[in-house]
């Protein structure tokens, strides 16, 4: 019997220890930024407004995160639908400049352009161009950047 009261407090006690320490729940601080340099492959296949502001938004607040900030290499591939962006009637012309200064590579699908017969002087003259926006997220991706499509 007295075993049985040792073995009982025993477990009590271990319980109340561990809901004390459940209780105490650790700072989190997100991932550490271990290495000297990052590579991130930004891909927008959609026209909307919406998307393309949040994926310029989204590229901006990469850049300027402090774990990462300077040791961030960034392309934007744009196909599909996504060639509004780079249209010079779009109102991204500013954007996308401060986003060319700051480094980030802009790159547009050759075969969006072929399929919808759009003529690359209706593009913004700073922005560059692969022959297929799959084939630059396979290779990439298989370079090892990160490919991000939000």
């Amino acid at each position: 019997m007295k075993q049985l009261v040792i073995i009982f407090s025993f477990l009590l006690l271990s319980s109340i220890s561990f809901s004390a320490q459940s209780q105490t729940k650790p700072t989190f601080t997100g991932a550490k930024a271990t290495l000297k340099h990052y590579k991130v492959l930004y891909v927008l296949n959609n026209g909307e407004e919406k998307r393309i502001g949040a994926i310029l938004r989204n590229i901006k607040n990469a850049m300027e995160d402090p774990r990462i900030k300077g040791k961030l290499e960034v392309e934007l591939i744009v196909f599909g639908d996504g060639v509004a962006l780079y249209n010079k009637n779009s109102p991204y012309m500013d954007k996308l400049k401060d986003l060319m200064s700051k480094g980030v590579l802009l790159a547009q699908c050759e075969n969006t352009l072929k399929e919808r017969n759009i003529d690359k002087s209706t593009l913004y003259d700073f922005i560059s161009y692969v022959p297929s926006g799959n084939g630059e997220i396979i290779i990439r991706q298989q370079q090892g950047w990160a490919v991000i499509h939000p």
